[in-house]
């Protein structure tokens, strides 16, 4: 496993600062792509403190590491106080998919739901006004957030990270479901595929956040839950039908790690760092082969 792109390997480049200083003051939850020209996509998550309204920023680079602002969505748009992480993919030469997650309805704050609608496009900058379709609307005992979603020859996978709604003041627990669909709006849930350890630093649950080409996946966990928004990442591989943790590999003090393979082999991976004031930044990483 020490192939695996990990935080640390290559130089960090700040992509996206805080937006401000202070808890909840976030840039990050990263997905990326690349074009069919070499310049890279990003789709990324700004939180305007835990109080305040979220955006999904839509942005390009032709480095990956110097981005220009395309487009920017508004959880409002959505009916929605909080966004997380998106998912972007390319699915055609002239068409764009993006998976927006959003949480907190405006009509009903105290509510603990997040669902995920999806857009699509010609462009990236057509997000801006694209209309939204259903995705993965959720139900009362699961908030469905983060998607990460691939296109493989022809057929959609996706990994949803699922918050169990079923103990009041325990909705931080959560795990990773595995879903597919031949068109991307309709889909078939397979269940299960990663979960939290008991006595484990990934024992409240585990959020998968990249699965590279060989299955192996990068996911998000944390020990308690006073560890939500503190949690760290991990490395998993393909045990059966689902995922496992891999004993003795690197546990990183970073969130949503993404990867993106290079044609040249290597990777250039994003990922959420916090900072010491609790804000998070949005960094990049070259991986060399």
């Amino acid at each position: 496993m020490t192939d695996f792109p990990v935080p640390g390997t290559g130089t960090p480049v700040v992509v996206a600062a805080a937006p401000a200083a202070g808890p909840g003051f976030w840039a990050g939850a990263p997905s990326a792509a690349l074009d069919d020209d070499g310049t890279y996509v990003l789709a990324y998550r700004v939180r305007n403190g835990h109080d305040g309204l979220d955006q999904t920023v839509v942005a390009r680079s032709p480095d990956g590491e110097t981005f220009t602002t395309v487009a920017v969505l508004d959880g409002r748009r959505f009916g929605a106080n909080w966004m997380e992480r998106p998912a972007l993919v390319k699915v055609a030469p002239d068409r764009w998919r993006m998976w927006v997650c959003m949480g907190s309805p405006v009509d009903d704050p105290a509510s603990k739901r997040w669902w995920i609608e999806s857009l699509e496009a010609a462009d990236p900058a057509g997000f801006a006004d694209a209309p939204a379709q259903p995705g993965f609307p959720g139900d009362d005992l699961n908030a469905v957030k983060d998607p990460f979603i691939r296109l493989v020859d022809g057929r959609y996978h996706a990994w949803i990270c699922c918050h169990l709604l079923d103990l009041p003041g325990e909705e931080d627990r959560m795990n990773t479901a595995y879903a597919t669909s031949d068109d991307g709006l309709a889909w078939q849930w397979h269940g299960t595929v990663l979960e939290g350890r008991t006595g484990e630093w990934d024992a409240r649950g585990a959020r998968v956040t990249t699965v590279l080409p060989d299955g192996r996946a990068a996911y998000d966990g944390r020990a308690s839950a006073a560890e939500n928004w503190f949690e760290r990442s991990g490395i998993a591989a393909p045990d059966g039908s689902g995922l496992a943790a891999v004993p003795g590999t690197p546990v990183t003090d970073v969130r949503y790690l993404e990867a993106v393979p290079l044609p040249g082999g290597g990777y250039r991976i994003y990922y959420e760092a916090r900072l010491p004031d609790e804000s998070h930044e949005l960094r990049t990483e070259l991986v060399r082969p």
